[in-house]
């Protein structure tokens, strides 16, 4: 019988045999900069433009447009951002309940309560991770009614308004189901793409089925700007509204100071657009290597019974952008001590986040059996994930 020292040095033999063997510490995920970033970050301090307007800014707008195919893009200063004004576009307003995914980044959560509206957290499947659409339309069936054209919750009497799943860690959610749930259900759809730039469902690539849609351009990501976000749509009334709200909703005009809404400040500066055209540049390579990358790791980790890679769904071309082995029920216990043993030896790994129902400020809100979603919190396992460690098994 296989003891738990031998479990966790397969883990990490796995990781070795497919990682650099020339770095001293493998870090989860950096920022790759191989092409035209300090060119463009030079153009904006020889000319000055560095702030909130500037030819970069527009690029990197209509590159994210031409990239994922929506009719208009918005950069902002970072995803959480994006999130919040998304909100705010499809009317959520304060006491409105919307549905996320208990396991995501606490940023899904945070931008609901900006609007002072309630989260009610669903659970995730084990195909995609992300939101379960057929669980969420069986749980709304059995709490919510529809009521002159909106939802409600039958237990709190508040207006649920919207559902925002997240692609987590890349692999886009099952946006068909989750898309007939909503027209049944009267919800507003609010993809929450930050993780998934380059993935793609049925063809098309994410972002594409909420009304809105955000990304993250943090310096974790796929393609970074240092921290940056944006709002994509295929509806360009919202898309300029949303441009219109993130720039403080001012007037244009040659002096005169005139707002017409309560607006934000979550211009990207151009000195963050002109890094993340360069990334944009390169963002085919990166996908490249990442899935090179994530070949390499689902062959390896097939040897281990122990231990199984989390693979794209079949309707399904993601990114990769944190690649996931899945610890066997069996030796779910070990999962702390592969972390740390694993970081001990010069490999980052990290947990996936602690399930934001659990964490006090978040206590009070509502939510629905969340099995799959405490399973997989204690059994996922995100390992290094980089672009540049999958170049040398991608293609020349």
């Amino acid at each position: 019988m296989k003891q738990s020292a031998d479990v966790i040095n397969n883990i990490v033999s796995v990781l070795q045999v497919s990682l650099p063997t020339d770095k001293d510490f493998i870090v989860l995920h950096e920022p790759s900069f191989q092409g035209n970033e300090w060119n463009y970050v030079k153009d904006c301090l020889d000319t000055g433009w560095v702030s909130s307007v500037g030819k970069y800014v527009d690029r990197f707008e209509e590159m994210l447009q031409e990239y994922t195919g929506v009719k208009r893009a918005v950069a902002v200063v970072n995803g959480t951002a994006a999130l919040h004004i998304c909100l705010k576009l499809v009317g959520v307003e304060r006491n409105d309940e919307v549905l996320l995914p208990a396991l995501t980044f606490i940023a899904t959560a945070n931008a609901i309560s900006y609007c002072e509206a309630v989260p009610h957290f669903v659970d995730s499947c084990y195909k995609t991770l992300g939101l379960d659409p057929i669980k969420l339309g069986n749980y709304l069936h059995d709490i919510a009614e529809v009521k002159n054209g909106a939802c409600y919750n039958k237990v709190t009497g508040r207006r649920i308004r919207a559902v925002v799943p997240m692609h987590t860690f890349g692999h886009p959610v099952d946006l068909d189901t989750l898309v007939e749930v909503c027209e049944r259900f009267k919800l507003e759809l609010i993809e929450d793409a930050a993780e998934s730039l380059g993935s793609y469902y049925k063809g098309r690539h994410t972002g594409n089925w909420g009304c809105v849609s955000a990304l993250s351009f943090n310096g974790n990501k796929i393609a970074t700007t240092g921290g940056g976000g944006a709002i994509l749509t295929n509806d360009e009334s919202l898309g300029r509204l949303a441009k219109h709200l993130t720039t403080t909703a001012k007037i244009p005009h040659r002096w005169e100071f005139m707002h017409d809404h309560v607006g934000y400040n979550y211009r990207l500066p151009n000195l963050n657009a002109a890094l993340g055209c360069a990334q944009m540049e390169k963002l085919p390579r990166f996908l490249e290597e990442k899935r090179a990358l994530a070949s390499v790791y689902q062959r390896t980790f097939s040897e281990i019974d122990e231990v199984s890679f989390f693979t794209e769904p079949d309707f399904a071309t993601s990114n990769y952008w944190l690649n996931v082995i899945r610890l066997s029920t069996e030796w779910k216990h070990l999962r702390d001590e592969i972390l740390q043993v694993t970081n001990d030896r010069g490999l980052m790994t990290r947990p996936v986040w602690k399930l934001l129902c659990d964490l006090p400020i978040y206590a009070y809100a509502p939510k629905m059996d969340l099995s799959v979603a405490r399973e997989l919190e204690k059994t996922i396992i995100n390992i290094p994930s980089s672009s540049f460690l999958g170049a040398p098994y991608a293609k020349a």
